[in-house]
């Protein structure tokens, strides 16, 4: 039976409508993925020498059972952002006589082939290799490894119980802050605790046992769960929800604009992927710290204009770029009404630049780090708004795939296309280069001054540029039209 089921995903896989469209997509995620596989085995091998020589005092092993209750938390992260569960379309097989036991059995078993269930044995399985060839005994060795694989399909089978519970998320991230808080201002040595724990599964053989129980039982309550849950006429119950109603007053200031931005701020507001693109903006700001509080990085003005441009475009960046996909579902009828489309895009671009300006405040507090990092970001959020918001807008017009606006944001490329790759040119690239080599050859003053200037030019020719891409979008409507109908695209 299970070959039956392996068979007809198989099929399902190859003859979907959506899967010509999205090959070159599918390629290159698979590439990446082959690189991170490879990037992680590399690290395995080289595991030993690197913990070696950050701490020589102490042996590897030792010191790698230290961290890997950071390891943990950051793959159960890792996954509930951007493993997709297994889906598989049971219906037909539940009015055929197939046991449910078998459907769940097959859902849950082909989840543990699952990509993320394959980092940790790659990246300690060479690690394993090595600790073996240095003389470290064989059966301790391999039974750590099988340890490690039963705690990775354990996360895998977690993930499937807090998937879909936003306070789970929470739960995990403020323990994985805690954490770190106790252990890095010594208020609690967590990785003196959690060290031995995880030490003990290499030192004795026989505790392999523990996460293989663990195992077992949260595969039990999967199943349990699944099966109970597995009717034909689950899908036919009415699922009741609390509606949040605002009128949004304010924006009737903004006139003729005022119905699409309300349609705007509803529609992120009350969608799954919209959503989470504010609050991904937000913790994006917090980028900074990881660059700027490195010396390295001290004199690398590039990465400095990557950070402005990044830090105060990045809603402009995750909104803009499907512009105006997100209308998709009903955007055949909004253009089928008499809408005055510039005022549509108009409020598009209003959204975007508020969005800006808001992001740049909130970077205002890293000239902590230096006067020019605020010069640099002042002259990247004026670029934002003269020249990558038309940017955008434009690019805008070639977007023909559809979204769901309730499925989840991580690891989801519904609605990108070659477009989301080749506007990172001008939104980035250029303003990059531009810099850089003004810096170099005559100031950091001058460099800024240039991109302020290209920048307040775009903003002086925004009415023209509007017009051009509003042409641009009449052209393009009804392909736009007929690509947002494709459900599968």
């Amino acid at each position: 039976m299970f070959n039956r089921f392996i068979s007809l995903q198989w099929k399902s896989f190859f003859r979907s409508s959506s899967f010509g469209k999205s090959l070159g997509i599918k390629i290159f995620m698979g590439f990446m993925m082959l690189y991170l596989l490879a990037s992680l085995a590399m690290m395995g091998g080289f595991l030993y020498l690197i913990l070696r020589k950050l701490v020589p005092n102490e042996g590897p092993m030792w010191v790698l059972s230290q961290y890997l209750i950071f390891w943990i938390i950051g793959e159960l992260m890792l996954r509930y952002f951007m493993q997709k569960l297994p889906v598989m379309d049971i219906k037909p097989m539940l009015i055929n006589n197939i046991k449910k036991s078998k459907i769940v059995n097959y859902i849950l078993g082909r989840s543990a082939f699952s990509g993320f269930n394959m980092l940790s044995l790659v990246c300690f399985f060479p690690f394993s290799v090595v600790l073996i060839s240095n003389g470290y005994p064989v059966l301790n060795v391999l039974l750590w490894l099988v340890a490690m694989i039963s705690i990775a399909l354990c996360l895998n089978y977690v993930n499937f119980i807090i998937n879909k519970n936003d306070k789970a998320l929470a739960v995990i991230l403020g323990v994985a802050i805690i954490l770190y808080g106790l252990d890095y201002f010594d208020v609690l040595p967590v990785m003196a605790f959690f060290g031995p724990v995880f030490h003990a599964l290499y030192a004795y053989p026989i505790t392999v046992l523990i996460p293989i129980g663990f195992l077992v039982a949260v595969y039990a309550i999967n199943f349990k769960y699944l099966k109970r849950v597995l009717y034909l006429d689950s899908a036919l119950k009415v699922e009741s929800k609390v509606v949040e109603t605002s009128e949004l007053a304010w924006t009737k200031r903004f006139g003729d604009m005022a119905p699409f931005l309300q349609l705007d701020l509803r529609l992120i507001w009350r969608n799954k992927r919209t959503k989470a693109q504010v609050f991904i903006s937000l913790l994006f700001v917090f980028y900074g710290l990881i660059f700027y509080t490195q010396e390295i990085y001290a004199n690398m003005v590039f990465m400095h204009v990557f950070l402005g441009i990044f830090m105060t475009g990045i809603f402009l960046s995750n909104f803009g770029q499907f512009i105006p996909a997100w209308d998709s579902a009903y955007y055949s009828m909004m253009m089928s009404q008499n809408i005055p489309l510039r005022k549509y895009l108009e409020s598009k671009a209003l959204l975007i630049t508020v969005s800006v300006v808001a992001m740049f405040l909130l970077t205002i507090p890293y000239v902590y780090f230096g006067w020019n990092i605020l010069v640099v970001n002042i002259a990247c959020a004026i670029y934002n708004l003269g020249v990558n918001v038309p940017v955008i807008l434009y690019f805008g017009s070639f977007n023909k795939k559809r979204i769901e606006l309730d499925k989840s944001p991580f690891g989801n490329m519904q609605g990108t296309s070659a477009t989301q790759f080749l506007i990172m040119l001008p939104v980035l690239v250029i303003p990059m280069v531009i810099f850089s080599v003004l810096n170099l050859l005559i100031g950091l003053e001058i460099a800024a001054g240039v991109i302020i200037v290209i920048g307040v030019i775009g903003l002086v020719l925004r009415n023209k540029l509007l017009d051009a891409i509003t042409d641009q979008y009449r052209k393009k409507k009804y392909g736009m039209v007929a690509g947002f109908k494709e459900k599968n695209s």
